[in-house]
């Protein structure tokens, strides 16, 4: 029964958006659940809403109804797109940035949001063309404050457009095993950081890919500044697994009775780590866990995805 209250709900919200607006697009809320092939060839497969998703269906029909009303505004459009990708609707999200990009094709932020959902779709390639373009839309100009569509604890948003362009363009380059390029993307957007958040998360990659180097004095150095002190609102994750790194805080500590309880990306950095200090073995039951038990969307469960497809 509840159930179909929740699908009598979506179609008046749906019939309603439709009065209001004549939308491009389809406006349904059944979304395909196969979102791509992951890097060792599976199924990936988003969850079909229920009726505990009804706030992100509303802030997505909010945003698709304000768009068609303004069907001018760059911004509004993007918040289609991410307010779709925040479903799990990652394809029908990329077609929303394309069609962004046909109508501002000089607005990098669209370029910025297709190359992440093509990362989550593990279309790598074409993430890395897309975050390119957008470097290049982005020479010489501010840098501004991205919005977040969901806000940390303090409301108060930590990423820039340029740092999210440079910090997934070295993401993508990273999960290729590209290290050079990982590594200069990653430090362009340690560069245009502003705060601890940012600082602690582009030096995290930073670290790794310098050990993957086999450079330990540089990515020694990457450590230097990292203190229990720094001013972390939300990425706290990296911040621990940096003082783990420097040698102040202990594996146990990031990980727990087991490490199901912690996130995608702390999970993927133990298991790196081991990977890089030669024990093989313990990372590769690490990263199988890792997949087992985690969100196929984290950035630390693509990675591990990553490295599983070369051991």
């Amino acid at each position: 029964m509840k159930k179909l209250c929740f699908l009598i709900l979506i179609f008046i919200s749906v019939t309603n958006c439709k009065k209001q607006v004549d939308s491009p697009r389809k406006n349904t809320l059944v979304i395909d659940t196969l979102q791509g092939k992951s890097l060792l060839g599976k199924a990936l497969l988003s969850k079909q809403l229920v009726a505990k998703d009804s706030a992100k269906i509303n802030n997505y029909l909010n945003a698709e109804i304000e768009y068609q009303l303004d069907s001018t505004n760059a911004e509004k459009l993007i918040w289609v797109g991410r307010r779709r990708a925040y479903l799990g609707d990652f394809q029908n999200a990329i077609s929303v940035f394309s069609e962004g990009i046909k109508k501002f094709p000089k607005d990098a932020r669209f370029y910025r949001h297709r190359g992440h959902r093509y990362i989550s779709t593990r279309q790598l390639d074409k993430a890395i063309t897309d975050f390119e373009n957008a470097v290049e839309l982005i020479d010489g100009t501010e840098d501004q404050i991205e919005p977040d569509g969901i806000p940390n604890r303090l409301n108060k948003p930590v990423s820039s457009l340029h740092t999210n362009i440079y910090y997934h363009l070295g993401l993508a380059y990273y999960l290729e095993a590209n290290w050079e390029k990982a590594l200069e993307n990653f430090q362009q957007c340690y560069n245009a950081s502003t705060n601890d958040d940012m600082r602690v998360a582009a030096s995290h990659w930073l670290y790794m890919i310098l050990r993957r180097m086999e450079n330990l004095e540089e990515a020694n150095e990457v450590l230097e500044p990292i203190t229990k002190e720094m001013d972390i609102i939300e990425n706290d994750g990296y911040h621990q697994l940096l003082l783990f790194y420097k040698g102040l805080v202990a594996e146990d500590s990031l990980v727990g009775n087991g490490s199901a309880g912690a996130s995608e990306a702390v999970r993927y950095g133990i298991a790196h780590w081991h990977h890089y200090t030669g024990d093989d073995e313990k990372a590769k039951a690490l990263y199988e866990a890792l997949l087992s038990e985690g969100n196929w969307a984290g950035f630390g469960y693509l990675a591990a995805e990553a490295e599983l497809s070369r051991l």
